[in-house]
């Protein structure tokens, strides 16, 4: 993507998903304004194999950027992997995502690994879905 895209097109883009991914049950993601140039996008998508990605992103249309995000990925209740952008620069393993990361079972507060495609000037939002569904499928067949 060369430019971040305009509020309009980031309503399309998070209102289109179901359409373009049929992995999707139910999405309640919402973009809420918060001044002319900033929105909070706030929800959770639910896919049909019963895991939850749960969203926070704030929004500079202005500046063309994600100013901050929180992603969380939850599985019959039980947290199983966050995003976030805080910054560990004393992790040598993350440098190549460096501040982008995840955190995974086991010792989910500690264990961070790189997060390769979040970005804070492209939406993370095809990056988290395509995670999701590779995530699900692996938590399927250890059940």
């Amino acid at each position: 993507m060369d430019r971040f895209p305009s509020r309009q097109d980031y309503e399309l883009l998070i209102y289109s998903l179901p359409q373009q991914y049929p992995e999707i049950a139910f999405s309640s993601l919402h973009l809420y304004p918060v001044s002319r140039g900033t929105a909070i996008l706030r929800g959770s998508i639910r896919f049909h194999g019963g895991l939850e990605l749960r969203i926070f992103e704030l929004l500079d249309f202005i500046a063309g950027c994600i100013a901050d995000y929180s992603y969380d990925v939850v599985w019959s209740q039980e947290p199983v992997r966050w995003y976030d952008p805080q910054p560990h620069p004393e992790i040598a393993e993350l440098a190549s995502t460096f501040p982008h990361h995840r955190h995974e079972p086991p010792a989910i507060k500690q264990n961070r690994r790189p997060a390769p495609g979040l970005s804070f000037t492209n939406p993370n939002l095809h990056t988290l879905i395509a995670d999701c569904i590779q995530l699900e499928l692996a938590l399927k067949k250890n059940e």
